[in-house]
């Protein structure tokens, strides 16, 4: 049921898990897969194997998080309610790196299309045609946008089913390593561990939309259901870059045969399909691409309204929700005017800022499982309650302590700086309004975000 001015409950499960897949974006391991390939020498399944690990324990992190506080805050509302109000700021506030920048990434690789196949268009056409798009179908309505979403993903997944038959069909005739049935895809002589962990956070960030379906707790029309999609996205998602990897990379055991390396996506389906199918696997990696920018721009823009709800961001504009539409109107605006900046920004250096906010926003959320379930309820008495309290989010928090340290620079400092605004803006906020981002929510945001017990400890 929809309250008067509310978001709408209208996202049933596998509406979630749809939004969920084209965030991830199915199609981009064959972007990556030549970059990779060189990196691990040739043992791309291994590297997604890796990554899915990791994913895992954060995602049962987050799938706990969820029942318990039903809102679209996500990591901003988990460590806010779990650890402290002015933590949870800093935390959403550097998860934005990760959220409100990959829509701009979306418009700029659409750029990147397009101005390839017209390149006496200029590319600000594009950027501002594509942005306006998503942005008024995402200001309409959630329930059309992920059913464009869906017919998208569905799409692109049918194209990646079939490069795999072509594959299959290629390895018969003797093409790479002659046959599907082979271990060399995930180690052979001559592959370094470290070089394999150094691949993983290259992939890791492929997984990157399972965290974000936390964002649409308040429009699912059961709230059991965003535990559950998160952990079927993550499974759904890790299966297709398992199988593809492993496939592609029996297919392509090295890069010997490419003329670009850092986008193979184009020369693999010639070289498997010939001229037509690499025709329309570029259009399926077009559609994944407007799914995930669908799919992203709808996700922040939840988490915006629920910042602006808590005013910590400008209420006027960010907790705004349309009474007929039931979105968030003013956040929806706001992120497609930031995905505008895609007109003169480089990829590389708006990929290094995004993996810092994900990074952020996977430990984050693994110590609020800690510090709720371990530190505030003291449920660790029984050996089910330390497993499932104290050591899987250990585990999920070590193991994004691995990615750490294989962080590139440049996003550690673009990090750094982003979270110094942050604190720049809180201390501008408390001495201009008297508003501390510590201030305890009222109104709607404090019914929201009362907590849950979950099924399994409600009798403790």
């Amino acid at each position: 049921m929809t309250k008067q001015g509310g978001l709408s409950r209208s996202l049933g499960l596998w509406a979630i898990v749809g939004l969920g897949l084209g965030y991830m974006t199915p199609t981009v391991l064959f972007d990556t897969f030549g970059i990779v390939t060189e990196e691990t020498n040739g043992v791309v399944p291994l590297t997604y194997l890796m990554a899915l690990v990791v994913m895992v324990f954060t995602a049962i992190s987050y799938g706990r998080m969820a029942k318990v506080f039903p809102t679209a805050g996500s990591s901003y509302t988990y460590t806010r309610e779990a650890m402290h109000p002015r933590l949870g700021f800093l935390v959403g506030w550097a998860a934005l790196l990760d959220y409100l920048l990959l829509p701009l990434v979306n418009a700029l690789i659409i750029r990147l299309y397009m101005t390839s196949l017209f390149p006496s268009v200029p590319g600000w056409i594009w950027v501002v045609g594509f942005v306006a798009g998503i942005t008024a179908l995402n200001a309409w309505s959630m329930k059309s946008t992920s059913k464009l979403n869906f017919v998208l993903v569905a799409f692109a997944v049918a194209m990646i089913g079939a490069f795999l038959v072509l594959a299959t069909v290629q390895l018969y005739h003797g093409m790479g390593q002659g046959t599907l049935f082979t271990t060399q895809p995930f180690f052979h002589s001559g592959v370094a561990i470290p070089a394999v962990l150094s691949g993983a956070t290259v992939v890791c960030f492929s997984f990157i939309g399972f965290d974000a379906i936390t964002m649409y707790a308040e429009e699912a029309r059961r709230k059991s259901d965003v535990a559950k999609a998160i952990i079927i996205t993550l499974l759904i998602g890790g299966a297709i870059f398992l199988v593809t990897g492993h496939v592609a990379q029996a297919i392509f055991p090295d890069v010997a045969g490419f003329q670009l390396v850092d986008d193979t996506l184009p020369e693999m389906a010639l070289k498997v399909g010939g001229g037509f199918f690499q025709i329309v696997f570029m259009s399926a990696a077009f559609a994944a691409t407007v799914a995930s920018a669908l799919a992203s721009h709808a996700s922040v823009s939840r988490m915006l309204h629920v910042m602006g709800r808590n005013g910590v961001l400008p209420k006027r504009i960010f907790a705004t929700v349309h009474p007929r539409r039931h979105t968030p109107v003013g956040s929806v605006i706001v992120v497609g005017l930031v995905s505008l900046l895609a007109i003169t920004p480089s990829l590389e250096l708006i990929s290094s800022m995004i993996n810092f906010g994900a990074l952020v926003a996977f430990t984050f959320v693994n110590l609020s499982v800690l510090a709720y379930f371990a530190w505030r309820r003291r449920e660790y008495r029984t050996p089910k309650h330390v497993a499932t309290n104290v050591v899987l989010p250990l585990i999920g928090t070590l193991m994004t302590g691995v990615l750490w340290s294989f962080l590139h620079k440049d996003a550690l400092i673009a990090g750094i700086v982003w979270v110094s605004i942050g604190v720049i803006y809180a201390v501008a906020l408390t001495r201009f309004t008297g508003r501390r981002v510590s201030d305890v929510a009222i109104g709607e945001e404090a019914a929201v975000v009362t907590a849950a017990p979950e099924p399994e400890l409600a009798a403790v």
